[in-house]
């Protein structure tokens, strides 16, 4: 797997590319850790180049998003491939993480208007 960070319009995207889980996972974890030490962070993950995500990739997004939230901030996903799109979608995670269709709707997109609530 590989994570870089892009800063783009006040916010870090971070794109991951490859297969996201128990192995890789904490890679993406110690990336999002950077960015979470900024004051009000706003992250966007592009997950373009995801191929899979197991469970723990999964809740890598979770704790991000909370730990963002927490921080007055965001963290939102974009780009989905097929799998990973359903995947969030049949969990429920669609509709609490934000999911957009490509990294600028992310970007543009209004925290407010999606009223989320915090993850268990």
């Amino acid at each position: 797997m590989d994570v870089s960070l892009v800063h783009r319009a006040g916010a870090v995207v971070v794109e991951v590319r490859g297969n996201l889980d128990l192995d890789s996972a904490p890679e993406l974890a110690e990336r999002l850790d950077e960015v979470l030490a900024l004051p009000r962070p706003r992250i966007v993950i592009d997950l373009a180049g995801v191929e899979f995500c197991d469970s723990i990739g999964l809740s890598t997004f979770v704790v991000g998003y909370n730990r963002a939230r927490a921080a007055g901030g965001w963290l939102r996903l974009a780009c989905p491939g097929e799998f990973l799109e359903r995947l969030l979608d049949t969990l429920g995670l669609a509709g609490r993480l934000g999911v957009y269709a490509t990294v600028d709707d992310a970007l543009n997109g209004h925290a407010d208007d999606m009223r989320p609530r915090p993850m268990p």
